[in-house]
């Protein structure tokens, strides 16, 4: 039963983000190399916010539970200011590869920055989702049983599921931000932030599971509708993707140069 419940959680989790991986990205090298380095920009957001948290611990060096709520809420929401900035960071950094291999290589076009707004919010998606559900997967192998002490049963399968909308929504939130600095809306990056910290926020409200997992899969479809509209999409694409007559439509759409 135990190894049920961790392939099954593994693939609720993992599944969606391993099948875009091998459709979209594991043919192209380049992709690839972007991908890696978006999730190795968010382990250093996370290195970094962790040091943070770990000074305020430290200094404030007070046993209160109550203090240590508002430090792990602090925590929270410097983990959240600090992958945004790298995220920023990350998109500087691609727009000058871009123009760079427009230079070393003039014949041939250079990937679109919503290719790579993709592409980078997917590494951020699996290196978050890696790192918030790798331990509790690893205890779904037991020994033990969930729900014994009165918790819920369903555990397990409630953090797979948020671990799947964390991942999804990283691929949003990239789509979206990158949108956002290419066009310089400003807001569109408060409104990614605001929504990061949201989604971040109902992880405190467990184990009311089903208000938090509603909540942050509202927040995916709206932010997916987004993503998908300021990628290029259209009723007519979203119906040739469906029908598998087009489901690169972000990868090759012409309006995503």
């Amino acid at each position: 039963m135990t190894a049920a419940v961790f392939f099954g959680c593994a693939f609720i989790a993992f599944g969606p983000a391993l099948a875009l991986y091998v459709v979209t990205i594991a043919t192209e090298p380049l992709r690839i190399i972007f991908l890696i380095v978006g999730a190795f920009f968010w382990l250093v957001s996370l290195l970094l916010s962790s040091l943070v948290w770990f000074m305020a611990r430290t200094i404030t060096d007070n046993k209160d539970e109550s203090i240590q709520k508002y430090l792990l809420i602090f925590g929270v929401l410097i983990s959240v200011l600090i992958q945004e900035m790298f995220r920023f960071a990350y998109y500087k950094i691609l727009k000058k590869a871009n123009e760079g291999l427009k230079i070393v290589n003039p014949d041939e076009p250079p990937p679109s920055m919503r290719l790579l707004a993709y592409v980078s919010g997917l590494g951020f998606g699996i290196m978050s989702g890696v790192f918030s559900f790798v331990n509790t997967l690893s205890d779904s192998l037991g020994p033990g049983t969930v729900g014994i002490h009165g918790d819920s049963p369903q555990f397990f399968l409630n953090s797979a599921f948020m671990t799947l909308v964390i991942i999804l929504l990283h691929m949003f939130w990239g789509i979206v931000f990158f949108d956002g600095c290419e066009k310089k809306n400003w807001y569109t990056l408060l409104v990614v932030l605001l929504t990061h910290l949201l989604v971040s926020a109902l992880t405190f409200i467990s184990p009311h599971y089903a208000i938090s997992l509603v909540s942050a899969y509202v927040i995916m479809v709206l932010m997916g509708v987004w993503a998908f509209s300021v990628a290029g999409g259209s009723c007519r694409s979203l119906k040739m993707c469906l029908l598998c007559q087009d489901r690169d439509f972000l990868l090759f759409n012409p309006r995503s140069t």
